[in-house]
């Protein structure tokens, strides 16, 4: 089956390539949208958001794991179920960023999911990459596609441990994994160096490029974790991969201009958010409504 107009309803949403899809009778079953094609809409549209179903919290995991051939997790958030997650980062703004963009274990597909909307602020805010990248200057153009940004921190051993457990996923207890696991379950081709420290915890060196192909497009999106939060970990030092820190004048730059593209999910009760991770960064504006509670969920593509 197909998503047609007869079931769902097709539009734009915002001033890029943002898709939005609405039952368009109250005959529309939300598992119409498990054989409807997201994946392959969300290649044109980089971000889409599904509106009006009001589905459950296990409706919304199914709906992940139908289009998914595995889940991942942030080992410093709180589990509602075995594919999906509690947002849980403070209430001050989020930069922009690739969820765990500043980690060889970027997810390809981020999903939200709002069980209760905020009443004011709190909004998400996406930017897709590729609008940043066509009006970048040439300077800057020139600087991120030279060399890739090196990103280094160090990360608490329980945190390391559980997730290499969750990857591994065939038993062993975060106690019996080791940094080997690590490497063997990144995403393919990354450029990461691993160290564990004599307390247990984890040292990496993680380098990707801040400009780059995304997942279904070989067209350069500016998307990286450049602007991102360290809300549950130690912020990351970030600089070129030779060491040279970023110029002050291309950082006003990307800074402005990232701005000038983000647009806002103005949350609906039932909402669902599906983000292409290789392409569109997300954030936060402050949250001022502490009420609100909205789920995540991270995960790899079917082939």
């Amino acid at each position: 089956m197909t998503l047609t107009q007869t079931s769902m309803r097709l539009s734009p949403i915002g001033s890029g390539d943002g898709l939005m899809i609405t039952p368009s009778s109250s005959k529309a079953d939300f598992r119409e949208l498990f054989k409807a094609g997201l994946d392959e809409r969300l290649v044109r549209a980089g971000h889409i958001l599904v509106r009006g179903f009001q589905p459950s919290v296990e409706g919304f995991a199914a709906l992940v794991q139908c289009y998914s051939s595995r889940t991942t997790l942030d080992p410093a958030r709180v589990f509602h179920s075995t594919a999906v997650q509690k947002v849980d980062s403070g209430h001050d703004p989020i930069g922009l960023h690739l969820e765990n963009g500043a980690t060889p274990f970027a997810p390809d597909l981020l999903w939200f999911y709002c069980v209760k909307a905020a009443r004011s602020g709190s909004r998400t805010t996406i930017c897709d990459g590729r609008r940043v990248w066509d009006a970048l200057s040439e300077r800057a153009r020139t600087l991120f596609t030279a060399q890739p940004v090196r990103y280094s921190r160090k990360v608490p051993a329980e945190l390391w441990r559980r997730l290499a457990a969750f990857m591994i996923g065939n038993g062993r207890s975060a106690e019996e994994v080791s940094v080997t696991d690590l490497y063997a379950h990144a995403n393919d081709g990354a450029h990461v160096t691993f160290t564990e420290l004599s307390d247990g915890s984890l040292h990496y060196e993680y380098q990707a490029y801040a400009a780059h192909p995304t997942k279904w497009s070989t067209r350069t999106a500016w998307a990286n974790s450049i602007l991102g939060p360290s809300f549950n970990y130690e912020a990351p030092d970030i600089r070129f991969s030779d060491g040279s820190t970023l110029p002050a004048d291309i950082v006003t730059e990307y800074t402005a201009l990232t701005e000038a593209v983000t647009e806002e999910v103005q949350w609906q009760d039932g909402d669902i958010v599906l983000i292409d991770n290789s392409r569109v960064m997300h954030g936060r504006r402050v949250v001022t409504d502490f009420d609100r509670a909205i789920l995540v969920s991270q995960s790899y593509a079917r082939s």
